[in-house]
Parts: structure tokens; sequence; C-alpha cells
């Protein structure tokens, strides 16, 4: 069943309502279209991550939900935290309906601070779903001396990241300007999984990821070892609401001066669109409705979920009615000053 999602706040509150889905449509009519053919979904990161996990494990699944049952496989294209890739749905892909791609949850974020670097426009992808939704998690290694936020203003720490347009690094930004923290960011990292790899070997003590990648990869770290010591600690997370899995891991939201709080709401909402699908555009209409009921029919199917459970992948899902409506009023409510704020503050201009 789809969860609601949580109200989102930018110049006014953003309500979803869940599990829209066209009247009447079914998840048929697709027989001719794609039988005895290959949708290839693309990822603008590695495969190691929760991109790779998710992708992989609906490309199992959704098939037998498409009439034609057509082949599905996953192609990696990393880059600029997900927007080379992005920015190649948008301006290259085929438009036949047999390539699609899985956004990163900052594609929206991504567009309104950085529209020089991106080349697409959100508002024009055609959104399928999404699987998953999350807040991002500021971990840090115990041994640098941080065991709460509020440590980073006297201990410095050296923090990776994916690329400009990934949470890994904006999130982490936001955190230094707006809470004085000492903060030093390394980019160029190809994925969460490297990423984490490279913290563990010491490269770097710390980053900014959704909880999925931390508790799906390393939950171990933030348990006492045999030595009765924790690896790492989850110091803030940034979301709409908190993470039922943090309770006591505070929200930036709540740490920020009055000032700041309208940039976090902003960049809240990137939880939204979490890890889904999305056709690029110009793809034929006739097949909208019958892939977002096959993908509305996958996320409710129960050997979708028990695989995705074993991968250690959560399910909270959001229609493609809703993402799109979301991403509609994100543009439409997005206030340019706050925009601009945030900027400024992560980017320097």
């Amino acid at each position: 069943m789809y969860r609601k999602a949580a109200p989102i706040a930018f110049s006014a509150v953003l309500a979803l309502s869940a599990g829209s889905l066209a009247p009447g449509a079914e998840a048929a009519g697709l027989g001719d279209f794609y039988k005895d053919r290959t949708i290839t979904i693309y990822i603008g990161y590695g495969f190691g991550g929760t991109y790779g996990k998710y992708s992989r494990t609906m490309a199992e699944h959704l098939s037998k939900h498409i009439e034609g049952n057509p082949k599905i496989i996953v192609k990696s294209q990393p880059g600029a935290g997900g927007i080379k890739m992005t920015n190649f749905a948008y301006t290259a892909m085929p438009r036949g309906g047999y390539h699609w791609l899985m956004p990163p949850d900052t594609t929206v974020v991504s567009e309104l601070l950085r529209p020089k670097k991106v080349r697409y426009r959100a508002r024009e992808f055609t959104w399928l779903g999404s699987t998953n939704q999350t807040n991002t998690i500021l971990v840090v290694r115990a041994d640098s001396g941080v065991t709460k936020w509020q440590d980073m203003k006297k201990t410095q720490v050296t923090l990776g990241n994916t690329g400009p347009g990934s949470t890994s690094f904006l999130i982490p930004r936001m955190a230094k300007e707006m809470l004085g923290l000492k903060i030093k960011q390394v980019s160029g990292y190809k994925g969460s999984s490297k990423t984490i790899l490279a913290m563990e070997q010491g490269e770097h003590q710390g980053t900014g990821f959704n909880w999925l990648a931390w508790s799906s990869k390393v939950s171990h770290w933030f348990k006492p070892g045999k030595d009765g010591k924790i690896f790492a600690n989850a110091v803030l997370q940034t979301g709409v609401w908190k993470d039922p899995d943090l309770p006591n891991v505070p929200m930036m939201r709540d740490l920020v001066a009055e000032k700041h709080k309208p940039t976090v709401a902003f960049m809240a909402t990137l939880g939204i669109i979490g890890r889904g699908l999305a056709l690029p555009p110009g793809v034929p209409k006739k097949i909208v409705a019958p892939l977002r009921v096959a993908f509305d029919k996958m996320v409710k199917d129960p050997a979708y979920v028990a695989d995705a459970t074993k991968r250690r992948l959560r399910v909270l899902p959001t229609s493609g009615k809703d993402i799109q409506d979301f991403v509609e009023k994100a543009y439409a409510n997005a206030n340019p000053k706050v925009v601009a704020a945030a900027r400024k503050m992560i980017f320097g201009k």
C-alpha cells in the first residue's frame, strides 16, 4: 500500500495524496509494444549503492507486470552526482519508450540551484513511481572525535562526496555554512559504496547519504564492536520528517537560525523523489498509464517486497502521478529568494 507523503514546506504547504492512478488504467495493452524488446534503465551512480540495488531489483520484478514481458537491464552512467546521466536522459536518450532513467533524488534541487550546469527540465520527465522515500543522514567516524554535531564546531573533519549534485555534497555544505561547522569536503568518489569504503579505509571521515545506504551496507558501524566501541555516529538528518530508525538524531531544520529554515525546507524535499523510475520527454503517451499501473502492482507484489527486504531495501512507495504533481508544485512554490540564498550559500554564487 502506498504510504501517504508528509507535508512539504516551500513558501506554502504542499500535501501529496498517495496512491493516485488514472481511473480505469490497466497494466495491459502493451503486448505488441514490448514483446521481445529490451528496456534499459539508466542510473547516474555505480551499482554498489542504493540506486544500483533498487534498479536491479526492479528490473528483476517489473517485467512480469508489463504485458509483453520485456527484458529489463540496467546501465550505469555515473558523474557529477547523477547530473551527467540526467542531462543525457533529457538531451540524448532515445524517446521510443525502451530507455528509462532512475532520476537522482536531487533532480529538482539541482535544477533550481545549478541552472547553468543542468541541461534538463525535471517537469518534462514522466514519473512512473518511487519505491522509497528517505532522509539524508550525516555520518562521521567516531575516531574523529565527533560523537554529536556540536563537536564539529571545534573539531575539523574531512567529508567525502560523489559530486556537487549529490546529497553527500549538498547537505554537509549546508551544515557547514548554517551551523558554523568545521568541514572540509573532498569530491570525486563514484557512488555511495566507494565513498563509504573510502571512509572505512580512512581516506575521509564522513559523508551524507540516505539512511538506507548506511543501514544496508554498514549497519554494524553503529553498534558496539568486540572492543565495545562504535565505528561511526549519525549526527544530523535532513528530510521532511524524522527517519523512523533514527528518532534521536536531530533534524537540521530544528537547529538552524530562522533565516535558514526556508532553505532547509526546500532542500528536504529531495527525499520524496527517493528511488524511482521515469521516462524521458517525448515518449509515446499511450505507454504512460499502463506503465504506472505496472509500477504500482510491482511495489505491492509480495515477491518484490520480500526480495527488497532480503536485500535490506525499504519499500515506502509514492505513485508516479503524485511525484509528477510534487515536481510541478515544487517549481510553482519555490521562492526565488530562497533558491538564490541556497545557491549562494552552497556554491558561493
